[in-house]
């Protein structure tokens, strides 16, 4: 999310993005100006569409892609994450994100979340409102880690593992780029979450699905999904949040926002073509999973770059992550035979750092962007876009490591193989998603 004063004018939007360092999010209330009704209203309901991505369009994403006897273990990891990180949000998740503290890591000046009905600083809605938003981030970005293990992880693991994830990978990067961190000063722009959402979770989601190992029977045999149907319903859900995900992110009901939406809109329509066009040259026909796969694809990549870019720029997005997207997962599955069933890594991840990428050239006013900031170059830009990749990236893969096996000492990683073979729905939870007489 872009930092800043409200957003008048498309030229606002990279202007902010620089200054975020300066007006560092403090938790400061201003006690004079009030609250724009109209931008309070936008807010509210982005941060609705934001939890409607988590509860229940990832859920039924993701559960759709799996076999039936484990559909209801991912609907309940995902709703179990949401209210687990919305505790762990209250209790200082936000305020360690967002408050001033260092160039590193806020302070626990937040704990609580009581006293911010004034306006937050440098904005036009309220300090609740703003971390109501801010919450739902933190609740989609673990909840898309657990599409690399389902099928075989045990539910007390995924708890404890959220829930340091949180607290190590999730909020010290929201901090470096949101929270007026070290990555801020530098200039790495993020305006809705290529970096602090995708690239953490997709890395994450890589290293998890290494070290817990490959499903039963992958990659000899082809493990279907259940329900496509369910699938491209869920991924319905993810389109449409996605409105509140990237409008939303311009904190202000403006031309920032309505840019970021067509920019968005147009992403996910280029690379949903896209997509079922290489399918049909790959394997000779198009399938509902690759056509919603490539519309997430294509979200993804947007997501870094939406408010900075044309609309013509959302549809580059589109279907350059499309594009490379498609051939990480064909990578990841077939050459390196990685079971990272949901493919995290290879569209959220990688759609994450493409877009953040592209966002250096494609932001500049030759490209119909909203222009770099002065004195910046596209160079200058995608040295500090490649940084913030980078680091995010082996800070996420070095702390998901620590954290996998710290966990794994209260609570093991991987049911065994009676419980894998029975399904986690029964085995996890004792119920069945579905019942037939």
């Amino acid at each position: 999310m872009v930092m800043g004063r409200r957003l008048r004018g498309l030229g606002a939007a990279v202007a902010m993005g620089w200054a975020v360092s300066a007006q560092a999010a403090e938790l400061f209330i201003d006690p004079v100006i009030r609250p724009d009704s109209g931008d309070t209203a936008f807010i509210i309901v982005a941060s609705a569409l934001v939890l409607f991505m988590t509860l229940p369009g990832l859920a039924l994403f993701y559960g759709g892609l799996v076999r039936s006897k484990n559909f209801l273990s991912v609907l309940m990891q995902c709703f179990a994450i949401a209210a687990l990180i919305s505790l762990l949000w209250l209790f200082g998740g936000y305020s360690l994100a967002f408050a001033a503290g260092t160039p590193w890591i806020g302070d626990l000046s937040g704990v609580g979340l009581s006293g911010m009905d004034g306006v937050r600083s440098g904005l036009t809605i309220p300090e609740n409102i703003f971390a109501l938003y801010q919450m739902m981030f933190a609740i989609i970005t673990p909840a898309l880690v657990i599409g690399a293990f389902p099928e075989r992880v045990r539910f007390g693991w995924v708890m404890l593992f959220s829930a340091a994830w949180l607290l190590l990978v999730y909020i010290p990067s929201a901090h470096w780029i949101w929270g007026g961190g070290w990555m801020a000063g530098l200039g790495v722009l993020d305006f809705a979450g290529g970096i602090v959402v995708h690239t953490t979770a997709g890395i994450s989601a890589l290293v998890i699905a290494l070290m817990i190992g490959r499903r039963r029977g992958f990659p000899q045999t082809m493990i279907p999904p259940h329900s496509p149907a369910m699938t491209m319903i869920g991924a319905g859900m993810l389109w449409v949040g996605w409105f509140g995900f990237n409008g939303g992110s311009a904190l202000a009901a403006g031309a920032a926002a309505g840019n970021a939406l067509l920019s968005t809109h147009l992403a996910a329509s280029a690379a949903a073509l896209a997509w079922a066009l290489l399918e049909k040259i790959k394997i000779g026909k198009p399938t509902s999973v690759g056509l919603v796969t490539g519309a997430v694809a294509g979200l993804a990549t947007v997501t870094p770059a939406a408010g900075y870019i044309s609309p013509i720029g959302g549809v580059v997005c589109g279907i350059v992550g499309a594009l490379i997207c498609f051939y990480a997962v064909l990578a990841v599955k077939q050459r390196w035979k990685v079971d990272d069933s949901l493919d995290v890594f290879a569209v959220h991840g990688v759609g994450g750092m493409t877009g953040s990428l592209l966002l250096a050239p494609l932001a500049t006013t030759a490209l119909g962007g909203v222009g770099l900031a002065e004195g910046r170059t596209i160079v200058d830009q995608l040295g500090a876009q490649a940084l913030g990749v980078g680091v995010t990236a082996i800070w996420s893969a070095v702390a998901t490591v620590i954290i996998a096996k710290l966990a794994a000492l209260v609570v093991p990683m991987r049911v065994d193989a009676e419980a894998e073979h029975d399904g986690l729905d029964l085995s996890s939870h004792g119920e069945r998603a579905y019942e037939f007489d």
